[in-house]
């Protein structure tokens, strides 16, 4: 195949992956950005992890937040667990790198706060171990994933709300993440500083 013609490929590859989320995720992504929006207004927080290009996807959530989205309204409190190198490289080294996630949530989470846990697979380790220590915290979960839903699937709860992108590439199943979380930011914004439905 030549390149242009592989470049067009991958543009109607996306095109179709997200043709299939917006048929299927849109209610879930709704559920998730007014389950965020009541945590926020309850003067509650927002903590994300994943891994690789799931952890730049936590940071561009929360750096959303802190900052701004769309429009002009006061920072909102979100923290990526995937940023502070010495705090992951000091967990991994001296106990797992499967613990990297979950030690944070158990320091930084508290009732009342979500965990939004992103994973293409729905089995990274270090995020089912983040969302087992969000509910010991009593935490609620927004779960990005993809597939089959992999373990995570498996260990949500009744309050949890996983999004599941309907593919099975991990590139395809990314760019819906990223879409999704720009869902996820702009329903934040209109619940608490805008009018919905406008």
């Amino acid at each position: 195949m030549v390149p242009h013609d592989r470049v067009v490929q991958h543009f109607h590859e996306s095109i179709h992956a997200k043709q299939m989320a917006m048929d299927a995720l849109p209610s879930l992504i709704v559920q998730a950005g007014q389950l965020m929006a009541s945590c926020l207004q309850d003067g509650h927080k927002i903590l994300s992890c994943g891994n690789g290009g799931s952890a730049a996807d936590a940071q561009h959530f929360s750096s959303e937040l802190l900052n701004r989205f769309e429009m002009e309204r006061p920072g909102l409190p979100a923290v990526a667990l995937t940023t502070d190198s010495s705090t992951l490289t000091s967990i991994a080294n001296d106990y797992a790198y499967r613990e990297v996630f979950s030690k944070q949530v158990r320091a930084l989470g508290q009732s009342g706060d979500v965990l939004l846990a992103i994973s293409t697979s729905g089995n990274s380790e270090n995020v089912v171990a983040a969302i087992e220590a969000a509910h010991e915290r009593d935490m609620r979960v927004v779960a990005l994933t993809g597939r089959d839903g992999g373990a995570i699937a498996a260990i949500l709860q009744p309050g949890d709300i996983e999004i599941r992108v309907p593919s099975q590439a991990t590139a395809r199943i990314q760019e819906v993440h990223l879409l999704v979380i720009h869902c996820l930011c702009d329903l934040i914004d209109q619940h608490l500083f805008g009018v919905m439905g406008a």
